[in-house]
């Protein structure tokens, strides 16, 4: 079968994944994947640039450059890495990074920061590109696109199940068995690592609370929790995706009294992911009587032990399944998922799921840069 690359930078900005797997008949095969961490100043710049209210374009074009040299760098380590000969690889599928997502403005936009015709200059390969846009020009959210993956990856032949993906966003898929008429759903059920990374930051100069260590000694704040949950995201039902334009800092410390300690502050954002993902579940099993066999946790939360305690705590009867039991890391599916939809670009195939994302119909999603 077919073999590709999947380029994933999210909105924790601190890094490029990058997933070697092999597409076609069956059930998509991961066969390696290697992580290129951002430098602090890329990392900073693009930062500034996802909260820019102006940006000139010569500074939009030095950070794409920048940004389409280290996914460069990223694929040319896989393939030395894993020993694939370049020509073996099909296409590669870049996400870029999103620098503004606002599916229900006027008009709706979203933007990946990426160059396709770079990368495939730089790296020898063809490349599918712009994957978002076409679901949005059709009515949609243009987000999430990765339940689409994890029906074809993780879908049973009997049982409902839930993928949860904890990256900066939190998005929930949920998975009915094989052979049933009921859709796949799937959407942001709010931040996941975002908002605890920026408050790590701020109070500890740290990128990320490690194993949710400082958030387990300090104490929920109910009264902050019920501001957080508060907002009218969480209740709005799907289709529905968010990001770093909604849940930031400033958001955050607007919803503060000013006498809050920095550890329990830490301890209501984790409680908040868990409540929240919580509230999304009941959303999307609305109408299912059949009891899920498996939450699969993906992305860098899969990693935050005490976070994953807060989840459990919160669906005590959906057993947490970790990913690597199907065969996947759990750090790589982002990026495998983008793999899978350049194959679904290369194959002429749909790669949106209308029910998930709220579009008019099946989309062929991005664009072929040959390499």
């Amino acid at each position: 079968m077919p073999l590709y690359i999947g380029l994933m930078s999210g909105t924790s900005l601190d890094g490029i994944d990058a997933a070697l797997v092999r597409c076609g008949e069956g059930r998509p095969e991961w066969l390696g994947a290697t992580g290129l961490p951002f430098s602090t100043a890329l990392h900073d710049d693009l930062l500034a640039l996802c909260l820019a209210r102006e940006v000139s374009f010569a500074e939009l074009a030095r950070l794409e450059t920048a940004f389409c040299e280290r996914q460069a760098e990223a694929v040319n380590r896989l393939l030395l890495e894993t020993g694939t000969p370049r020509e073996a690889i099909t296409a590669i599928g870049s996400h870029g990074q999103t620098i503004e997502h606002a599916p229900n403005a006027t008009p709706a936009h979203t933007y990946q920061l990426d160059n396709p015709s770079l990368l495939a200059e730089l790296t020898g390969c063809a490349v599918v590109g712009d994957l978002r846009r076409r679901d949005l020009a059709a009515g949609g959210q243009a987000a999430p696109l990765a339940p689409a993956f994890h029906a074809a990856l993780f879908t049973a032949s009997e049982a409902y199940r839930l993928v949860l993906n904890l990256g900066g966003i939190a998005n929930l898929t949920r998975l009915p068995p094989s052979g049933q008429a009921a859709p796949v759903v799937g959407f942001d059920t709010g931040p996941a690592n975002m908002l605890m990374d920026a408050w790590s930051q701020l109070h500890h100069g740290r990128p990320y609370d490690a194993d949710g260590a400082w958030a387990a000694s300090g104490r929920v704040d109910d009264a902050l929790l019920a501001r957080l949950l508060d907002d009218d995201y969480f209740s709005r039902l799907p289709p529905k995706s968010t990001g770093r334009e909604h849940f930031h800092l400033d958001w955050l410390t607007s919803r503060l009294s000013g006498h809050e300690s920095p550890c329990d502050v830490q301890a209501t954002l984790a409680e908040l992911t868990a409540a929240s993902i919580a509230m999304g579940v009941t959303q999307c099993s609305a109408g299912v009587s059949t009891a899920y066999d498996a939450l699969i946790p993906c992305g860098g939360g899969a990693h935050n032990a005490d976070l994953l305690t807060r989840i459990q705590r919160h669906l005590p009867e959906i057993p947490l399944t970790p990913c690597e039991r199907f065969g996947w890391s759990p750090d790589w599916l982002e990026a495998g998922a983008f793999a899978w939809l350049a194959h679904q670009r290369v194959a002429g195939l749909p790669g949106n799921l209308p029910d998930v994302t709220g579009a008019r119909g099946p989309r062929v999603l991005g664009g072929l840069y040959a390499g």
